[in-house]
């Protein structure tokens, strides 16, 4: 069942004659519990038509890199796949998605599209929405509550937010039956561009390949699951107890996935759910209400990506504290290539480089430093959104805006007074000793 609180008619616009139904897959990277894919599906059994679903492949999406669109085309090639058993034909275009979907709409009688919550992503499906001549039916299929169901509004802070999406959950954590096709796609005749073989499909493409692929994490549904049945049969049952120690592996890893829409994060609510662990619902804690706070921030706030977006109090301490002496300051380049007085920090940038991934109770001390560290408050939020978009393979996702924020105020209370940080909330090194065995994170990286 999907709610119609998912559904909204961006165009306005009625079904109109065509030789098939489209669906623009850009968030949402697979077949399982895809809300936008299944409502396709409906729409096309119920016309009669085959169903078409179109990916544009944009060589210069803002700060991404070949470790990201490497990633992306393993999960990319296997959705590709498993639409093919379903008899369905998935046609990629290397040219920015809101192009394509407008010219393959001309035969479309209507076209579907997955909701994104970033600015870029409401942008295109804006565009598409004005020039198409049939419906834009966006499917909100990456959240488990819908943003504006969850909240009209931006959220202060996790203590607001949780009341109000808890209450909505068991309205919306239903499984999702999966559908095929009654007419398939695959004898409709058009160019797509090649992903079966992966190496040449990135030499083609005139991408960033400053920061290369990694190895330890591969994309695609297939391998999100096997990270998460890992972490429910070994992990789960101690993460509430482990979860802030980065020298043992005892996080689920989904975010990647999540980032990508490799996996549903319905799907991983209902097989954390299913299970009888007591580790489940501090999870469900972070993957639920935090996850989400992180949707509500970006979807509300159109400064998510700047020093402006951050609460008046945040930006108003920090600015006071504008002045005050530093006993150290880094450029971009000594923060990039880990050339801090600090092992710990080098170790976290190291990790972020190397992994593709950075421990998130690390990712919160690289923050704080990076704060301490820099000439001004505006040039350290610069700086680790910049170096967080391009090495994390989660970047540039709203978990990854809100966690760079966070690290500034947002959500969070004014603490004591102090200098450089005002009243944002401060974190140092003997934290990190009192907490885990720092050092052997260092030995690490």
């Amino acid at each position: 069942m999907i709610q119609q609180e998912r559904i909204k008619n961006l165009s306005g616009r009625e079904i109109k004659q065509g030789s098939y139904v489209l669906y623009w897959m850009q968030a949402s990277h697979r077949t399982e519990y895809n809300h936008a894919l299944e409502h396709a599906i409906s729409q096309a059994n119920k016309l009669n038509k085959p169903l078409l679903v179109f990916f544009g492949l944009m060589n210069n999406y803002p700060e991404a890199n070949e470790r990201h669109y490497f990633f992306m085309l393993e999960g990319l090639k296997k959705v590709q796949s498993s639409l093919e058993k379903m008899d369905i034909n998935m046609v990629i275009w290397d040219k920015s998605p809101e192009v394509g979907v407008v010219e393959l709409s001309n035969d479309a009688s209507l076209v579907v599209v997955d909701r994104g919550y970033l600015k870029i992503q409401k942008e295109w499906r804006k565009y598409v929405a004005k020039r198409i001549e049939g419906p834009l039916v966006q499917v909100e299929s990456d959240s488990i509550v819908p943003v504006e169901v969850a909240s009209p509004k931006e959220e202060y802070s996790a203590a607001s937010f949780r009341p109000k999406i808890e209450k909505k959950l068991d309205s919306y954590i239903i499984p999702l039956k999966k559908n095929r096709p009654k007419i398939g796609s695959l004898d409709l005749d058009f160019y797509s561009f090649n992903i079966k073989d992966i190496e040449k499909a990135i030499f083609r493409l005139n991408i960033d390949r400053s920061v290369k692929r990694i190895n330890e994490f591969h994309g695609g549904t297939i391998e999100a699951k096997k990270h998460l049945e890992a972490f429910l049969n070994n992990k789960l049952d101690r993460y509430p107890e482990l979860r802030n120690d980065p020298t043992v592996n005892y996080l689920s890893n989904m975010s990647p996935y999540l980032h990508f829409g490799q996996i549903s994060p319905l799907y991983i609510a209902l097989k954390v759910l299913a299970t009888d662990n007591l580790g489940k619902d501090v999870y469900l804690e972070e993957l639920i209400v935090r996850r989400e706070l992180s949707l509500n921030f970006v979807f509300y706030n159109m400064n998510y990506d700047s020093f402006n977006g951050l609460p008046e109090w945040a930006r108003k301490t920090l600015l006071e504290h504008k002045k005050d002496p530093r006993e150290y300051t880094y450029t971009l380049e000594e923060f990039e290539t880990a050339e801090t007085h600090d092992p710990y920090w080098n170790a976290a940038q190291k990790e972020m480089m190397f992994r593709g991934k950075m421990h998130g109770y690390m990712r919160m001390y690289w923050g704080k430093k990076i704060l301490e560290w820099s000439k001004t408050p505006e040039d350290a939020f610069k700086t680790a959104l910049y170096l967080n978009n391009k090495y994390e393979l989660d970047g540039r996702d709203p978990n990854s805006y809100t966690g760079v924020a966070w690290c500034f105020g947002k959500h969070d209370r004014p603490w004591k007074n102090r200098p450089i940080f005002g009243k944002i909330r401060y974190m140092n090194d003997k934290g990190l000793k009192r907490k885990f065995d720092v050092n052997r994170y260092v030995e690490k990286f």
